[in-house]
């Protein structure tokens, strides 16, 4: 077990520093890959935190949507927990060994992470294609789950541009900072 603990604090120092260097311009172009649900996101580098798998404890708030699973004491201070691909109606995220925490960036001024079933590492936007308009429901051109959209048919303000990589899969740009400042997001309470 020690070992594996090892290699799992190992693997986040890499991330981190390929996160810092990225960030501080070395990759312009690269964002952090990551899968909510059966969507793939792209994540600037400079709006998330720290990364961290899923904790196994995390301290539910009674009277709070389905999708607000709690709190987490990371590093000291508390972040609400919120599963995104059941925020934007799909199912529940399971807790597995892929599952992950994605910390706002400080910068954002929100204690707040978002689960996400897995990373998909880091993803050259230069590599990619920008998609032909945005799909509203199903799956799109490639078989690729669409985006969602808002029940008034409009795309949330914090998903971006929609793009294709070389091996045709959609990848769509969610912004934590849009994110942050959303009115359904923050309201939390039933």
């Amino acid at each position: 077990m020690n070992d594996r603990k090892k290699n799992l604090r190992e693997f986040q120092a890499r991330l981190s520093e390929r996160l810092r260097q990225a960030a501080s311009g070395a990759a312009p172009t690269a964002r952090l890959g990551v899968q909510v649900g059966s969507r793939r996101l792209l994540v600037e580098l400079s709006e998330a935190g720290e990364v961290v798998p899923l904790p196994q404890t995390i301290a539910p708030v009674p009277l709070t949507r389905d999708w607000f699973r709690g709190l987490v004491n990371l590093r000291g201070s508390l972040y609400a927990v919120s599963d995104l691909a059941r925020f934007v109606g799909d199912s529940f995220t399971p807790a597995s060994r892929e599952a992950r925490l994605i910390a706002f960036a400080p910068r954002l001024g929100l204690n707040a992470s978002v689960v996400v079933a897995r990373m998909l590492g880091l993803q050259n936007v230069e590599t990619m294609k920008p998609a032909e308009g945005n799909a509203v429901g199903g799956d799109d051109e490639h078989g690729n789950p669409a985006v969602s959209r808002s029940a008034s048919g409009e795309r949330p303000a914090w998903l971006g541009a929609d793009w294709i990589d070389a091996e045709g899969r959609l990848w769509t740009e969610l912004s934590l900072a849009r994110l942050a400042v959303d009115d359904r997001f923050m309201a939390v309470a039933r």
